[in-house]
């Protein structure tokens, strides 16, 4: 089969690369200058070396999974560096450095509460079940429909899962203290929701992170992204970049071709592991879309964000590669994204300082920092705005590292924020990361990477299954991977 994949993010990364090792002739068409979509990477004039998005390497096993489908692995093309502290977090009366040691975790779990190291080891103990079947055995699936989850093994692990109880309630039954209950809280932010609104099923991200460490690979995000593009290369995939699709037409239920840059190319199947909601708007028959824009509107929106690439002409101390501002309410901030679709009042924030890992990103003896902070989607991002919040956001640096006057010490600058997501990647309301993986957007209930009236059709990355994250992102690319070659298959099966 003749396949296009809309998008060279990680999803449409993952699909190209399994489909072209099971023999299909893969185009991949991205609108920018290189793959990655999020985790596209830059390197300034000056010298410095900025990952656009994600920062986080969580779930290395996950990781590791695709390369080893392949005969490959990752040290084949990068050096992984585990981080210890895995990160600080900043509270209004003191900071806590989370160890990568597991003994070294519980010791400071004991300290902050009486009685929480041993409570530690049962929480993760049944995150890891949570971790282990989950990420084994239900991200893989299509969710096509609630018979897949029919299975004996299903049934006897689902009270274990947790499915109906809610992340804060669960926390709240393990750990009293609210800096523990913080830290174990922290993750879920990932996932789009308030704490209230998540799973505990979910508690398997604190495994996949804290358990198994959080990494970096040396020279950026972005040699993952350049990895997965070598093994789809291998495989026999072909990639365009610069190259827009415009549109994407059908006949008699089927899809014919996609336009790109203006020039009609027919395919026997196409994926779109661009933004969900902008992949349907391509098509040229609009009443063969899965979901009306009513549809879009009513759903629960993980958070925008924004961004600062900073460049700083001096080392800035005591600041370590990740440290989250904790020092406001975890949920004032979220009902501003929420509830309030505002600007927060007293935003809590994220800092990534990779040039205390890696040389490679910043040039002799200066700093790279990364700022973002959660925001919600569909505001207004005036450059007003994205300033006054930098200058909230130094100021609290200032406080933790005790360097003064930070803003004049800053040789690049380059904010990202609502805005741009739309501009760059077409992302519905200008969101950072999806879907919320809220019960009601669970599973099934996410929208389907399958078109319901064009059978050929089908659609990748974080606005469907299994949902946000990179990890999920590179399962999505496989799981729908195995749906084109069943569409081959099935009319394989047709003409005998």
């Amino acid at each position: 089969m003749k396949i296009a994949i809309i998008g060279a993010g990680f999803s449409g990364l993952s699909a190209a690369a399994y489909l072209a090792k099971a023999g299909h002739e893969v185009h991949v068409f991205e609108k920018h200058h290189q793959p990655g979509g999020r985790a596209r990477q830059f390197t300034t004039a000056e010298g410095f070396v900025f990952d656009m998005g994600p920062s986080w390497y969580w779930m290395p096993d996950i990781i590791e999974n695709f390369f080893q489908d392949f005969g490959r692995t990752t040290s084949d093309f990068f050096e992984l560096i585990p981080l210890d502290p895995q990160f600080e977090m900043v509270f209004s009366n003191g900071i806590t450095a989370i160890p990568a040691d597991d003994e070294e975790m519980k010791k400071l779990f004991e300290e902050m509460e009486p009685g929480a190291g041993e409570k530690l080891d049962a929480f993760m103990k049944a995150a890891q079940f949570k971790y282990e079947e989950g990420m084994g055995k239900f991200v893989i699936l299509p969710c096509h429909s609630w018979l897949e989850f029919a299975t004996p093994q299903i049934a006897q692990n689902a009270l274990k899962l947790d499915l109906l109880t809610n992340f804060r309630s669960y926390v709240k039954k393990y750990f009293k203290h609210p800096k523990l209950r913080a830290l174990m809280e922290f993750p879920v932010i990932f996932l789009g929701a308030s704490p209230e609104k998540i799973p505990a099923l979910y508690s398997l991200m604190n495994y996949g992170g804290y358990a198994l460490g959080t990494h970096y690979p040396q020279g950026g995000f972005y040699q993952l992204v350049e990895a997965m593009e070598s093994v789809a290369a291998e495989a026999g995939a072909q990639f365009h970049y610069n190259a827009c699709a415009e549109k994407i037409k059908s006949e008699e239920k089927r899809v014919k071709s996609i336009t790109v840059n203006g020039e009609e190319l027919e395919f026997d199947a196409v994926i779109g592991s661009s933004d969900y909601h902008h992949t349907e708007s391509l098509l040229e028959d609009t009443h063969a879309k899965n979901y009306p824009e009513s549809y879009w509107k009513k759903k629960t929106f993980a958070p925008s964000c924004l961004i600062y690439y900073l460049g700083f002409n001096e080392k800035i101390p005591n600041l370590k590669h990740h440290t989250l501002f904790f020092e406001h309410d975890l949920d004032v901030h979220i009902d501003a994204i929420y509830k309030d679709k505002k600007w927060p009042e007293e935003p809590l924030f994220y800092a990534c300082c990779p040039s205390k890992t890696d040389p490679s990103t910043a040039p002799g003896e200066k700093e790279n920092l990364f700022l973002l902070m959660p925001l919600a989607t569909g505001i207004e991002d005036h450059e007003s705005y994205r300033e006054e919040y930098l200058s909230r956001m130094l100021r609290r640096v200032e406080k933790l590292t005790g360097v003064k006057d930070l803003h004049t010490k800053i040789e690049y600058k380059r904010s990202y924020c609502v805005s741009d997501f739309i501009q760059d990647y077409n992302a519905y309301g200008g969101n950072a990361y999806g879907l919320a993986n809220t019960l009601s957007q669970t599973a099934v209930l996410k929208p389907k990477l399958r078109n319901k009236k064009l059978k050929n059709l089908f659609y990748a990355g974080q606005l469907t299954v299994p949902g946000p994250g990179v990890p999920p992102a590179i399962i999505s690319g496989k799981i729908v991977a195995t749906e084109v070659n069943k569409l081959q298959k099935k009319q394989y099966e047709k003409t005998i």
